[in-house]
């Protein structure tokens, strides 16, 4: 678990760069009339390449089967918003993550002390019933 965790992290770092480089992109491609070649993912080993037109609109895939087509300043504030949320939630996540291994932490160790706790009745039980015998056996002889 820890690895995926720092694989996320470092993952998503990685894209954070990426994302302002996206957008710095997009703005560069308002002024330039010429299509856009771009690769696209029709499956997950299966890629193609595509020349799109200039176009003023964006399709959205909302998900539960609904496409939507914004104008792109309006589709790039509705990402930038989602993306808002998405970070929000994430250092949610995180924090709620911190508290589990905390938790967990405290749980192991209270785990150990009841277990030594018994221990330690099992050998005072073991003691007392050895010296229960051994008076028995000194008053039998």
């Amino acid at each position: 678990m820890i690895e995926f965790l720092q694989e996320r992290r470092e993952g998503k770092g990685k894209a954070e760069g990426e994302d302002e480089d996206d957008l710095d992109d997009l703005e560069d491609e308002e002024t330039s009339k010429q299509p856009l070649k771009t690769t696209f993912e029709l499956n997950d080993t299966l890629y193609a390449e595509a020349e799109l037109e200039d176009t003023d609109t964006v399709f959205l895939w909302l998900g539960a089967n609904v496409m939507l087509s914004y104008k792109i300043p309006d589709a790039v504030a509705l990402l930038r918003t989602k993306l808002e949320s998405a970070e929000t939630n994430l250092a949610g996540v995180i924090e709620d993550l911190e508290f589990l291994r905390e938790q967990i932490t405290v749980m192991e160790v209270n785990t150990a002390r009841v277990y030594n706790w018994d221990v330690k009745r099992r050998r005072d039980i073991r003691e007392q019933e050895a010296k229960e015998d051994s008076v028995v056996g000194k008053s039998a002889g």
